[in-house]
């Protein structure tokens, strides 16, 4: 009887220890992957503890079958993606930091806190994070048809992408852009666009994602100074000398996006050399030699006319400005490109229209009036960045 005794207490204190051990860790772990940062975040800004769900490592653990191979949707320079199924039955993208040191850390922490203030149908939706594991974890809805790059330079034909589809989803992502600069209680410059960055839901619409390198910038201040950071292609070349990122500087980089969605062509060419490997340059030098229908898309000279075609061309040659005051603002360019897309389509199957300009004063709290938000509840997949620079 005593044996057994012994035996049922040497079991329970092996458990209490056993737990109090994981306690202490999982505790480690938070303090150290920025939860004293959200903590503070929170006292900041109490609406902020609303806004983003702290799971569990338990929880994740079941919804990714302990982070199973099988369940990676891809790898990339920030960490691992993998989908995963809640205990609600809703599917999930949850991405593995690959935290190496603690600038890492704070994009990370940087992209939960920026994600949890937007609130737009174009933006990826963050569902929540987690910070008692040894790596911590960022948990999106999971968005089925990947990245725009992947639509437009990893796909075969099977699916045809139309002048109608390429000019909704530049639409959309200038929206969101418009929105993030412009609509926000506090503007936000993203500091990382490019096609690798868009994601798309499963009727191909426009999710911006990746908030890593993300800036909240006072309304007061026109320009971050910073160590340049950007993906090769898409790097504004002011920026690049000054060290100074202006809202145009997004700006440079959607232009780039709209080239590869007009032209398919990679931003950064494996095939042509010289200036010329630049999909930027490439253009700009055809635009100004008129031959620049000789390099756009063969289906977007199928579909379109040749004023449209210029126009968007015209359009996207602005947004590459030089000189940065020069370019357009994103409301400017969403704008332009809504009329672009709706006078392309003809009025019997017109979707309903993404409206900018006036309605961006109906704007309140950094919320969305139906111009800029939908009804419908928001799905993101989280991407992996490709190379970028650092």
């Amino acid at each position: 009887m005593g044996v057994c005794f012994l035996v049922a207490i040497s079991y329970v204190l092996f458990t209490v220890i056993k737990k109090t051990k994981e306690r202490r860790r999982r505790k480690k772990f938070f303090k150290r992957n920025g939860g004293l940062l959200l903590k503070q975040q929170e006292e900041t800004d109490p609406s902020f503890v609303d806004k983003t769900i702290l799971f569990t490592s338990c929880e994740l653990e079941k919804a990714t079958d302990s982070f199973n191979e099988n369940r990676i949707l891809g790898r990339g320079g920030q960490g691992t993606v993998y989908k995963g199924m809640l205990v609600d039955g809703r599917i999930v993208a949850v991405k593995k930091s690959k935290i190496v040191d603690e600038s890492q850390l704070e994009q990370f922490i940087n992209e939960v806190v920026i994600l949890s203030q937007v609130n737009h149908r174009s933006v990826v939706k963050l569902l929540g994070c987690c910070l008692e594991t040894n790596v911590p974890l960022l948990v999106s809805e999971f968005i089925p048809n990947g990245t725009l790059y992947d639509l437009l330079h990893n796909r075969t034909d099977e699916l045809p992408i139309s002048l109608n589809m390429r000019l909704q989803i530049a639409t959309e992502v200038a929206g969101a852009l418009a929105y993030l600069h412009s609509a926000t209680s506090i503007p936000i410059y993203h500091r990382d666009i490019k096609t690798t960055n868009i994601l798309l839901d499963d009727k191909y619409r426009a999710k911006v994602s990746d908030f890593g390198t993300s800036r909240f910038v006072p309304i007061d201040q026109t320009h971050l100074t910073t160590l340049v950071k950007g993906t090769f292609g898409y790097l504004d070349p002011e920026y690049f000398q000054s060290s100074q990122f202006t809202e145009k500087s997004d700006v440079y980089s959607f232009g780039v996006v709209l080239l590869e969605l007009i032209t398919r062509e990679r931003p950064i060419s494996l095939t042509r050399f010289g200036e010329h490997r630049s999909l930027a340059t490439h253009f700009t030098l055809a635009l100004e030699e008129g031959r620049v229908m000789s390099i756009l898309d063969a289906t977007v000279i199928k579909e379109g006319t040749r004023e449209e075609l210029m126009t968007v061309a015209n359009l996207a040659m602005r947004c590459l400005s030089i000189i940065g005051k020069y370019r357009p603002t994103m409301k400017e360019v969403a704008m332009e490109l809504e009329t672009i897309r709706t006078s392309h389509i003809p009025s019997t199957i017109q979707t309903n229209p993404i409206l900018y300009g006036e309605e961006l004063s109906m704007i309140t709290d950094g919320e969305l009036s139906s111009a800029f938000s939908s009804d419908e509840p928001s799905s993101t997949f989280l991407s992996c960045n490709d190379s970028s620079i650092q």
